[in-house]
């Protein structure tokens, strides 16, 4: 049945009971695809909106704001940046109790309109706070495999260190 036919006859329209198997491939798309490229050689990679201004990381394709295509802006940014947020978690992934606390924060990167979400490391949730500078601990490159989990943890810039 086409998106334009209609049933006058409710009975002849039927459904699926049980289970449809569904295969596909989850893709990051070109600007992910770049993004995660960079985190193999230790390097953030943004896109700017030429007509805005707006710096996106992790990139886009095109603007959210004003729909600018971005796939030809593409620029290196630093790994460092600030702690906009953080929580204390006392939970692992699979809900049982953790020995250590684990910190995880929201960090903004540099002077971009976006950021990661991440561990923090080699601080403690006493000495960790909103505005906290910190930078991007990545995994040696023989480690690396193009994701997220490159990144280790974020830890606190020397300026942002507790004395």
């Amino acid at each position: 049945m086409g998106l334009v036919e209609r049933h006058g006859n409710t009975a002849d329209l039927t459904h699926w009971q049980g289970r449809i198997p569904v295969n596909y491939t989850y893709t990051t798309g070109r600007a992910g695809e770049l993004f995660f490229k960079g985190m193999l050689k230790g390097e953030f990679v943004a896109t700017k909106c030429p007509s805005c201004g707006v710096v996106y990381l992790p990139p886009r394709i095109y603007c959210e704001r004003c729909f600018e295509r971005l796939e030809d802006n593409y620029e290196k940014v630093a790994p460092q940046g600030e702690i906009v947020t953080f929580t204390v978690c006392y939970r692992k992934m699979d809900g049982s109790r953790s020995d250590e606390p684990v910190i995880a924060g929201m960090v903004r990167i540099g002077e971009t309109d976006g950021g990661l979400v991440h561990c923090l490391g080699e601080v403690t949730p006493e000495d960790v706070y909103i505005g906290m500078p910190v930078e991007a601990v990545f995994r040696p490159k023989k480690q690396r495999k193009g994701s997220i989990l490159d990144i280790k943890y974020f830890r606190p810039r020397e300026e942002g260190r507790p004395k």
